[in-house]
């Protein structure tokens, strides 16, 4: 057997080898090395023994990243190249400006899948690869910097002990981070006068907790896995809706992968307008 190392793509024998991930580091420990693992497709962030790992082939790997770039290439293909705006509508307007984007993200190759995915579809979007833990310190001046009207901040969570202790901040692994940092923004608009929508959150968050530090909507309800590709959603969708349209959950959910169990929120105006 291979010794597993960081970077590697796993799965664990314990849990059906149902999430592929890959390893993020090792912990080296008196008892058992410990790999932190992050998810190659969900935002899921989970620690397992080595030796409850499976190395995953090669060619399943490609397969499995061509089929989630199919699913993407699928939905840009019902989209214009400026966003979800009719070619009748555009005729009788100058100009279409969507909403700017800056997003935090805690993964590094998530990162690049998410700009590659805001360029293709001609969205005005500033990405940055953020651990979570420093989100919060570096979050206020980005905004003063690019002074968007969506802010985006996720990665990677989990919680430590699934399905007990929900109001315990400590039993998830970012959610505490991507709070701080939820706060640090909201305190921005108010000594800026300005109204960002912010998404926060990935798999398994802390919902209530981050919908009370101030965001527009959250991950997740449920405390389920979300798709890498649900904020981006949320992003897209607020850019281009016009400015005097009220976006709710339920105008999203059909999109999303585990709908209003992932992500759930109070709504916002959408920020899109013509010149």
């Amino acid at each position: 057997m291979k010794k597993i190392k960081k970077g590697d793509i796993v799965a664990r024998k314990s849990h059906g080898e149902d999430i592929i991930f890959y390893v993020k580091r090792i912990i080296v420990n008196k008892k058992q090395p410990i790999a932190i693992l992050c998810g190659v497709k969900e935002r899921i962030e989970a620690d397992s023994d080595i030796e409850d790992l499976t190395l995953i082939e090669k060619d399943f790997i490609k397969r499995y990243l061509l089929e989630e770039e199919k699913k993407i290439k699928e939905r840009m293909q019902k989209k214009y190249k400026i966003g979800i705006i009719s070619k009748e509508e555009s005729r009788f307007k100058e100009k279409i400006i969507t909403g700017k984007i800056l997003h935090l993200d805690g993964d590094r190759r998530y990162s690049q899948k998410s700009y590659n995915y805001y360029n293709k579809l001609g969205l005005n979007a500033v990405v940055k690869n953020i651990p979570e833990y420093k989100q919060p310190k570096v979050v206020y001046q980005l905004l003063k910097i690019y002074q968007p009207d969506i802010l985006i901040i996720t990665g990677h969570d989990g919680m430590i002990k699934r399905g007990t202790n929900y109001n315990d901040i400590y039993n998830y692994r970012n959610s505490r981070y991507f709070i701080n940092t939820v706060k640090e923004a909201r305190r921005y608009d108010k000594e800026n006068e300005k109204d960002t929508v912010i998404f926060a959150g990935a798999c398994q968050s802390y919902f209530e907790a981050i919908i009370l530090a101030g965001a527009n909507f959250a991950s997740s309800p449920a405390r389920i896995l979300i798709d890498f590709i649900d904020p981006l959603i949320i992003a897209e969708k607020v850019a281009t809706t016009n400015r005097y349209k009220y976006i709710t959950i339920d105008d999203i959910a059909d999109e999303l992968k585990e709908g209003r169990k992932g992500v759930g929120g109070i709504g916002a105006e959408g920020k899109m307008k013509y010149v």
